[in-house]
């Protein structure tokens, strides 16, 4: 990316910060629950406890799932992703009884890249709406040259303030665990051959790779 200079184990620290960070929350929330099960006697208390462990477990699989292909190697070299799988974990983990997916791509085998930035666009689009909303998904011409189009609509959307992180012209100062995201999504775009950015288009939050 023009003017990064950030070392790959910078990159790579950073990225491991950011999956953690999303993480602890819910694998806190189990160890709580246990810690109420092993501790209360009382059988409300345990069925409130039961309840929060399973909740918690199955938010921390959805983010791990979620986090395996947005951030890892998903794969070999030059492997391709379903975005039918894609879609599936997408799902699992952005939605919720506030925000729903408009998911307008047809399924097909992309380069893992192309897939790994749809993700990372998601998440910064879901980031605008933080009191929920609809995110709709579409490509941008078609094959595996594809690029997206992601956009947020709900109350008071807007564009996050990491989100310049994107541009092509982002350097890598100040770069921590919060903001590194929207910056390793500047990047994915770049080796797609894609050049990445946000805007406000009317009261929608639009994320696009072109």
């Amino acid at each position: 990316m023009s003017g990064s200079s950030i070392d790959a184990l910078d990159l790579a620290a950073l990225l491991c910060s950011r999956v953690c960070h999303d993480l602890i929350s819910p694998v806190g929330a189990i160890v709580n629950g246990l810690e109420v099960l092993a501790e209360e006697k009382d059988a409300e208390t345990q069925a409130f406890a039961l309840d929060l462990i399973k909740k918690s477990a199955t938010t921390a699989s959805a983010k791990l799932q979620f986090c395996r292909i947005a951030f890892g190697a998903a794969g070999s070299a030059g492997a391709q992703i379903d975005t039918g799988d894609a879609e599936k974990i997408s799902r699992g983990f952005l939605e919720d009884d506030k925000t729903r997916l408009t998911w307008n791509l047809a399924r097909a085998f992309l380069p893992k890249n192309r897939v790994k930035l749809l993700l990372n666009m998601l998440l910064i689009a879901a980031q605008s709406i933080p009191r929920g909303g609809v995110l709709t998904i579409d490509a941008v011409g078609e094959g595996e040259t594809m690029g997206f189009k992601v956009s947020a609509t709900g109350t008071n959307a807007k564009i996050p303030p990491t989100a310049s992180l994107l541009s092509a012209e982002a350097g890598d100062e100040g770069l921590d665990a919060h903001r590194i995201q929207p910056f390793y999504a500047g990047l994915l775009a770049k080796a797609c051959g894609l050049t990445a950015g946000i805007a406000m288009e009317g009261e929608a939050v639009v994320v696009a790779a072109r």
